[in-house]
C-alpha cells in the first residue's frame, strides 16, 4: 500500500466515528479491512487500538501499543515472537522522522477511553520509543510509546532537585536540556563519548545529552548524571533508535551487524550505571 498519508484526514476531524472497518476503510482515515497497522518499512500512518492484544496499555494521552504478529485472533494471546518487519518498522520509522500516527480506537478496548460500539478516531500521535520486551504470553514483542501530540508529556521523578521543564512545540515533548544533561556536555567540552566530534555553531559547541534508560513511562528512567551520555546527533539517533547498544564494558555495538565498532569515552568525574546500560540494551536485544 503505497503513498502514504500522513497527519489528519479531510472531513474526519478528530472524534469521528465509524460503525464498521468497512466505513473505516472508506474514509482513509485507517484504509486497511483488517489489522492494526496501516504502513510498511517506510513508515506507519494510522494504527487501531482495540483489545486484540493482551500487552497494550491504554492511559488516554498515551500508549504503549504491541506491534503486529504472532497473535491468535480468535483468543488474542501471543503465541509466536514478533520482528521488526512491516508495521512494525513502520512505526519505528516513524520515531526517527517525526511522522505523526492517527489513532483509532475500537470496541474491546480499554474501557475508560474506547467507544461502546464501533471505531472513533482520537487524534494524531507520535511515537517517541520502542523497544523488545518479553510478553505478557512468554514470546518476545515490539512496544511503542505513543504521546498525543495535544498533550505534554509527563515529567519523570529526579534522582536530584527539580524536575525536567516542559515547552510547547509542535510535537510536544520532554525538553532533554536540564543542568545535569549540560553539566555532561561540559564534562567532555561538548564532544561525542563516541566519535569525538564536536560540533560548532554561530551559538557555539552543540551536542546531544542522551539518557541511556529512557525518562517516562514505561522505563522511567532518572534524571541523574549517571544516565547521561554526550553524544553527537549521528550516535545519538543511532543510539535513540536502537541502531547500536552499548556493553557492561563500554563497548559499542552494532546493532544489526552483532559486531564491536568503538568504545564509550568516559571521563574520570562521570560515570554510567551498568544497571541502566543493561536496561538500554535489552530493549532492542
Amino acid at each position: 500500500m503505497s503513498g502514504r498519508t500522513y497527519g489528519e484526514i479531510s472531513g474526519f476531524p478528530v472524534g469521528s466515528t465509524f460503525p464498521n472497518r468497512a466505513k473505516l476503510a472508506a474514509s482513509k482515515v485507517h484504509r486497511p479491512l483488517q489489522g492494526g497497522i496501516c504502513g510498511g518499512k517506510d513508515g506507519a500512518e494510522s494504527i487501531v487500538v482495540s483489545g486484540g492484544y493482551v500487552d497494550d496499555d491504554d492511559y488516554g494521552d498515551e500508549i504503549i501499543y504491541t506491534g503486529q504478529g504472532g497473535n491468535d485472533p480468535s483468543s488474542k494471546r501471543q503465541v509466536a515472537h514478533q520482528d521488526l518487519t512491516l508495521g512494525n518498522a513502520g512505526l519505528a520509522r516513524n520515531q526517527v522522522e517525526g511522522n505523526p500516527v492517527r489513532v483509532i480506537r475500537g470496541a474491546g478496548g480499554d474501557l475508560s477511553f474506547s467507544p461502546s460500539t464501533g471505531f472513533r478516531y482520537d487524534g494524531l500521535f507520535r511515537v517517541v520509543d520502542h523497544w523488545r520486551a518479553d510478553g505478557k504470553d512468554g514470546f518476545r514483542i515490539w512496544r511503542f510509546r505513543l504521546v498525543s501530540l495535544d498533550n505534554v508529556d509527563r515529567a519523570p521523578a529526579r534522582e536530584e532537585t527539580g524536575t525536567a521543564p516542559h515547552v510547547p512545540a509542535v510535537i510536544q515533548r520532554l525538553v532533554h536540556s536540564t543542568a545535569l544533561a549540560v553539566k555532561v556536555k561540559q564534562i567532555y567540552e561538548y564532544r561525542c563519548q563516541i566519535c569525538d566530534t564536536r560540533l560548532e555553531t554561530p551559538a557555539g559547541p552543540y551536542a546531544e545529552a542522551a539518557y541511556v534508560r529512557p525518562l517516562g513511562r514505561p522505563h522511567n528512567g532518572p534524571d541523574s548524571i549517571n544516565n547521561i551520555l554526550c553524544l553527537c546527533p549521528n550516535h545519538y539517533v543511532l543510539f535513540d533508535a536502537g541502531g547500536i547498544w552499548i556493553g557492561e564494558h563500554l563497548e559499542v555495538f552494532d546493532t544489526a551487524a552483532g559486531r564491536q565498532i568503538g568504545t564509550v569515552r568516559m571521563a574520570a568525574d562521570h560515570g554510567i550505571a551498568w544497571g541502566h546500560l543493561a536496561y538500554r540494551a535489552s530493549l532492542h536485544a
